[in-house]
């Protein structure tokens, strides 16, 4: 539900006004994200992930595992609001809207450019809603022709002269950094996202942890490889081969406590592994309540 924004806010976010004093502190004892990264992994088993993609294949619709992940975490935004927060200017906000970026080849080869989409979700999205839209971004952005806006301005950046463009971002910064940054940089910019993701599988390789940016506000990275194939016994003593994945996640532990991360990261876990509670909306959608 979108709020009436009062003094303080941002265009991109809500200022908390009831958060534990703890937290107001934290931003000033680590300023910057680096400060603040934690990283962490886990393993997701892919038995009931894989039956539902192959039942939505079947109906005819196009989509992966990146498709799952996504809907998963909207999914647990959805009930676990406050890892959707992000800290800019020594101050936390409320994210106000749920969007992940994603790096994408235009083409597989080595000489293709990568561009950067970042997509939307309403908090009681379902997967069909992240089908629809994921397929609709990539689809749009692949082939050495098209450009989006990110594209457009990462060129016009790219033209200034070294003293011009250490200005420039020094300038983006400080307006980010007030909440003046302008909408519509803060629209195509892929580092103003409630999380990036990236698919190393695509190309062959096993998930790394990828830093989260200092500029900006995404709060979490997270990425995934290649699959797993693990030999095991099951309750018959049969050996039976079974698929895995591994994600690796940085985050700003600056936005919330340890343990509510913890029981997000659970539920996101579960929810990937047991996805087919994802094709119907969930049945309530929980709000922040420190706004």
């Amino acid at each position: 539900m979108k709020r009436k924004r009062r003094f303080g806010d941002r265009k991109d976010g809500y200022k908390l006004r009831k958060a534990d004093p703890f937290f107001r502190i934290i931003p000033h004892i680590m300023p910057h994200r680096h400060d603040a990264q934690v990283f962490f992994e886990d393993r997701i088993y892919l038995d009931e992930t894989h039956r539902l993609i192959r039942q939505l294949r079947k109906e005819g619709y196009k989509l992966g595992f990146l498709h799952v992940l996504i809907a998963s975490m909207v999914r647990t935004i959805s009930q676990k609001p406050k890892i959707n927060r992000f800290v800019v200017g020594r101050k936390t906000y409320a994210r106000n809207e749920i969007s992940f970026s994603l790096a994408v080849k235009k083409d597989m080869t080595e000489d293709s450019e990568e561009t950067t989409i970042k997509v939307k979700f309403e908090p009681d999205a379902t997967i069909y809603d992240v089908i629809e839209t994921v397929n609709e971004a990539i689809e749009s952005n692949k082939g050495e022709e098209s450009s989006n806006s990110t594209d457009v301005a990462a060129k016009v950046f790219s033209m200034l002269p070294g003293f011009l463009l250490r200005f420039a971002m020094f300038m983006v910064r400080s307006l980010d950094n007030k909440g003046w940054l302008p909408r519509f940089l803060t629209e195509l910019s892929p580092f103003h996202a409630s999380m990036f993701i990236t698919d190393l599988g695509s190309i062959g390789i096993r998930p790394v942890y990828h830093h989260i940016y200092n500029l900006g506000t995404n709060t979490v990275f997270i990425s995934f490889g290649t699959r797993n194939r693990e030999k095991e016994v099951d309750k018959d003593n049969n050996v039976i081969t079974r698929k895995s994945m591994d994600l690796r996640i940085v985050a700003d532990e600056r936005v919330v406590d340890g343990y509510y991360f913890a029981n997000a990261i659970k539920l996101a876990k579960n929810t990937i592994a047991k996805p087919f509670s994802l094709l119907e909306k969930p049945e309530q959608v929980v709000e922040d309540n420190e706004i």
